[in-house]
């Protein structure tokens, strides 16, 4: 068996697990998420509009969440929510509401106003017990946005995106919520939504260069933790391949060109651009060999389970290596030590007062 001599077989399941971000079905720790938690020691949930009603049931969900996975594994989770602002905002009234980032980025007083979105939503994320939001969006305008996207860029300049998507890395991280930049290496060209279809944006070196990556470098240089990759297919980087699936754009761009140090994270490979041609736990292997850290599966739990197994196939096999899969876990442990260790327990009477409910 070419199994890496520093991986012990009877923790593989609890280490792959550990990669993986979940979906769950309802407002309540439901049985199936508890075994995935259980069994696979689960790396972190993403919560939906369809898990959250109000506050105090949002904060004893995240609560009971946590509670799982310390009583099982010692480990938090990553307890993450796409909180963006405007359309996209999964923390509806009485949380605070904000503009999404395009009538931010149109602001005089942008800078501020990116600053007083960051600052509350933390605050309110962390009196319920959600520690990671899937923001900023720093993809670059170009022209009129494919509908998913309206709305959710700050401009078409690449500066100004650079300073509001700074601004709102340090005012999430300051104050104890992970932020996390997406979706690399751009979006802002696509024709099509990568929730059905697999987009193709083509781009020239000197476009790629001067308009899409400056942000993600400055947001690089404000500390990030997490930066999301994109569903397209960039010709001019990787001919075939996705950003998600491509090593060339990971590894190569990410983190040789950029230095980034912190956790790639997919976007949900639900999506039809890699379900559709890859399905979830082949996207899920490809993703992971290619250099992302977290693997995203909103909805299918049964896209989880099959994902882990396919994983720990081809690491017994040698086909992926130990040391790959400790470079992962080792950005996942030091992400969760420098965050979540810190993180209050949740106090219902707090979250009562605080939203006057």
């Amino acid at each position: 068996m070419a199994l890496h001599p520093t991986i012990d077989l009877s923790e593989l399941d609890t280490q792959i697990g550990r990669l993986f971000m979940a979906g769950i079905p309802g407002t309540k720790l439901d049985s199936r998420t508890e075994a995935l938690i259980r069994d696979y020691c689960l790396g972190g949930i993403i919560l939906f509009s369809r898990n959250i009603e109000d506050p105090v049931q949002l904060a004893t969900l995240c609560s009971e969440l946590q509670q799982t996975a310390m009583k099982h594994h010692g480990i938090p989770l990553f307890l993450a929510v796409d909180q963006e602002g405007g359309r996209v905002a999964r923390l509806q009234e009485p949380f605070t509401r904000f503009p999404g980032n395009e009538a931010v980025g149109a602001e005089p007083m942008a800078v501020e106003r990116a600053l007083e979105f960051a600052e509350v939503t933390a605050v309110e994320m962390t009196l319920v017990g959600l520690n990671m939001d899937l923001a900023p969006v720093v993809d670059v305008r170009r022209g009129d946005p494919e509908k998913h996207l309206e709305g959710r860029t700050f401009s078409d300049d690449p500066n100004r995106v650079s300073e509001l998507g700074q601004t709102v890395v340090r005012g999430l991280q300051r104050n104890g919520v992970m932020a996390v930049a997406k979706h690399f290496p751009g979006l802002g060209k696509t024709a099509l939504d990568p929730h059905y279809h697999l987009p193709t944006i083509h781009l020239e070196t000197d476009e790629m260069n001067g308009i899409n990556l400056p942000p993600f470098k400055a947001a690089i240089e404000a500390g990030v933790s997490g930066v999301m990759t994109s569903h397209a297919i960039y010709p001019n980087m990787e001919p075939a391949l996705p950003a998600t699936l491509s090593s060339k754009i990971l590894m190569g761009i990410l983190r040789e060109r950029l230095g980034f140090k912190g956790l790639i994270i997919t976007d949900d490979l639900d999506m039809g651009a890699i379900k559709k041609h890859w399905g979830v736990a082949g996207g899920a292997l490809e993703s992971f060999q290619a250099g992302a850290d977290i693997l995203l599966i909103c909805e299918d739990q049964t896209g989880v389970a099959e994902s882990i197994t396919l994983l720990r196939k081809k690491i017994i096999r040698g086909e992926i290596s130990g040391s790959r899969l400790h470079e992962s876990l080792g950005r996942i442990r030091k992400a969760k030590s420098k965050f979540l260790k810190k993180q209050r327990k949740v106090s219902l009477k707090k979250v009562r007062a605080y939203f006057d409910i």
